[in-house]
């Protein structure tokens, strides 16, 4: 597997991606305060974030970057939740466990999104980790919840019940 970095955005708090970027830029030049690197994933504190302590999980394949150096999704990376393979779950949900043990928040989100409508601002799968330490601080979130009928909710329940 080629060399892999992980720098921190510094226009936004997503990461971007880059496929070898140390041709775009020496990696050293960009701090990166990594928590815990695994062979399939990278944590590490956002620069810019919601609250004290929030971190990202993302695979091992990105090299993060800032946004102004790129926009375009790479080929061999996973855009949304369903693409990605099994085995990095499995590896970033115990490290976004760890990284919410250690922030010591009673109170914490773990964000994904998935797609532009769902506020995915960057081409690839990442969680965010971010404390909730007050209604003022950490990730605000409207919760618009619909109303529906019995009858409705069973034929979305058997639909969804014959695709799993």
């Amino acid at each position: 597997m080629a060399a892999k970095y992980a720098f921190l955005s510094l226009s936004h708090q997503e990461v971007g991606l880059i496929s070898g970027a140390e041709s775009i830029r020496d990696p050293g030049e960009i701090p990166s305060f990594k928590l815990i690197e695994t062979e399939l994933s990278f944590s590490f504190l956002d620069i810019g974030p919601l609250s004290k302590g929030h971190a990202l999980v993302s695979d091992e394949v990105f090299t993060a970057s800032d946004s102004r150096l790129l926009t375009l999704p790479l080929p061999d990376h996973a855009q949304k939740l369903h693409e990605l393979p099994d085995e990095y779950l499995a590896d970033a949900m115990p490290i976004a466990k760890k990284i919410a043990l250690a922030q010591g928040a009673e109170n914490y989100n773990v964000l994904q999104n998935n797609g532009r409508l769902a506020h995915q601002e960057v081409d690839h799968v990442h969680f965010h980790v971010i404390p909730k330490p007050s209604a003022e601080e950490g990730l605000i979130v409207g919760w618009p919840t619909k109303s529906m009928a019995k009858e409705e909710l069973q034929a979305l329940h058997d639909e969804m019940k014959g695709k799993l």
